[in-house]
């Protein structure tokens, strides 16, 4: 059974090289957040003056900033805000919009247009310009910057969570449910919800690249958490004064971004593969 277990295990990772390095790079930054200790013993906030600007070497894989500050000890340490801040804004944006969706699809009407224009106008804002609004109003920070960026992204779950339930509200079950005396409420907790709310989930998924991306965007312009304080955006900014002498300030931050976006993305279009094959 071992060995059976071991060559499909082999011929799937053959077959999908790609997905199985995406999902280790997602759990080697998740690892990062929650226990960073396990990748780095040195301290994020204090340097050493005396090793300044030094190159990656053994001893610093990302090399040192202008204070000395380990810039790998940093990017590990700063996978908690910026990956805390990535989940939130994919729940404000998955709860929220789901319920508006949800709402528009099940009662129609007037609800459905009110809610469906209100959808209309959000989609017609950039995402990142209606996040740094929104960010403005309700102040700096990271929690803040997840809330901004949450809600600028609900109009595409609103959007598809309608659809859904629209879907699921005139199928057969759910006509058999309300003949033998179900209640709406009932209806739309026990078949129309959890029928609807798959597709949803996997947008969540999907999304969850860009939310690292608009959160690293928004940090980088100076509205996450203040310094010294590290998170990916942040991270990246710092350098871009010393982009001449000490590339790596910047570069290392940004590829960790670029690696976690890529890999939610491959993760996510296999979701959504899996999803549709069922």
């Amino acid at each position: 059974m071992a060995d059976v277990l071991t060559r499909a295990n082999t011929r799937f990772v053959l077959r999908r090289p790609g997905l199985v390095l995406a999902v280790v790079v997602l759990a080697g930054a998740l690892l990062a957040a929650i226990a960073p200790t396990l990748f780095t013993g040195q301290d994020p906030i204090s340097g050493v003056p005396a090793e300044r600007l030094q190159g990656p070497s053994a001893a610093h894989l990302f090399g040192t900033d202008e204070t000395g500050r380990d810039v790998f000890t940093r990017v590990v340490h700063g996978a908690a805000l910026s990956l805390w801040a990535t989940v939130l804004a994919v729940v404000v944006s998955l709860v929220v919009g789901a319920a508006f969706g949800l709402l528009a699809g099940f009662r129609g009407g007037v609800p459905d247009a009110v809610v469906m224009r209100i959808v209309d106008v959000v989609q017609a804002i950039p995402a990142v310009l209606l996040s740094l609004a929104l960010v403005t109003a309700l102040g700096f920070g990271t929690t803040n910057v997840a809330i901004a960026v949450g809600l600028a992204n609900l109009a595409t779950f609103a959007r598809l969570m309608r659809a859904e339930v629209l879907r699921v509200r005139s199928g057969v079950f759910v006509e058999a449910a309300r003949a033998g005396g179900v209640r709406w409420s009932g209806v739309l907790a026990r078949h129309v919800l959890p029928n609807a709310l798959g597709p949803v989930l996997v947008l969540a998924t999907i999304n969850f690249g860009t939310a690292v991306l608009e959160v690293s965007a928004l940090s980088f312009l100076g509205y996450g958490a203040p310094p010294p304080t590290p998170e990916w955006g942040s991270l990246v900014a710092g350098g871009r004064s010393f982009l001449a002498t000490a590339w790596w300030m910047t570069t290392f931050p940004g590829l960790v971004v670029a690696a976690v976006v890529l890999s939610a993305n491959r993760v996510a279009r296999a979701l959504d593969g899996e999803r549709r094959q069922a």
